[in-house]
């Protein structure tokens, strides 16, 4: 066997590294969380750094109330419209952005190593934008809706897709890919009954979704798939 003599003990990894967008959106989200967090501690920003987090959550959280005003008026500020994407990175606290950071390397690891960098990073942010785009339709909800779970959700749906098609070609039972996206509803609905319920995970519900359909078209030959199997229905 053949072996490329420019790999050697030395040179080979021991770990596959991340797909480098998914190491700038784990970045960007703990990079905001570390500058509110050390600003709450008063550590940076001096008085003023300790309302931060509130400013962040007022300024670049989804609003529904906003939404419902913009849609009655007729007018969409940009201020506003990057609410759709901008609350995926902000946090109500340090405990829930590390939960989002860990599941957004993990899962945009697996999706990252089989979709373009273009497409992990559309499916994340365009799952957060439906997200949040259903939670202003369908509630009626007061509470702003932050954090990256609804795109984490969306990367979910494309690993969901990816596991879904691997069954497909193996013969099994391809229902057997909706597993995680079970087991992560059944934890948001014990959390719920302990905690009280929050209307948010109609937005990650909605972004799982997103990120399933949008891999039949984004993923590497899933419009080719997709085409050759409406001619054969």
């Amino acid at each position: 066997m053949s072996q490329d003599p420019d790999r050697t003990p030395e040179t080979i990894s021991p770990v596959n590294p991340l797909p480098p967008v998914v190491v700038a959106m784990f970045l960007m989200v703990i990079g905001i969380e570390a500058t509110v967090s050390l600003a709450a501690r008063g550590i940076i920003g001096g008085p003023a750094g300790i309302g931060w987090r509130l400013e962040a959550v007022q300024s670049y959280a989804f609003s529904g109330l906003i939404f419902d005003w913009m849609w009655d008026n007729g007018q969409w500020p940009a201020e506003h419209l990057i609410r759709f994407v901008s609350y995926l990175f902000v946090h109500t606290s340090f405990t829930h952005a590390l939960f989002v950071c860990v599941m957004l390397l993990a899962l945009g690891k697996m999706v990252g190593e089989v979709f373009t960098g273009l497409a992990t990073l559309s499916v994340f942010v365009l799952s957060g934008a439906i997200g949040a785009l259903a939670y202003a339709v369908l509630l009626d909800d007061q509470a702003p809706l932050v954090g990256g779970f609804p795109g984490v959700y969306g990367l979910i749906g494309a690993f969901t897709y990816l596991l879904w098609l691997k069954l497909g070609e193996l013969g099994a039972q391809q229902v057997r890919a909706f597993t995680l996206i079970g087991f992560l509803m059944g934890i948001q609905l014990v959390f719920g009954l302990i905690f009280g319920v929050q209307s948010d995970w109609v937005a990650d519900v909605v972004g799982f979704a997103t990120g399933f359909c949008m891999s039949f078209i984004v993923s590497p030959g899933g419009f080719s798939r997709l085409r050759e199997k409406m001619k054969r229905d």
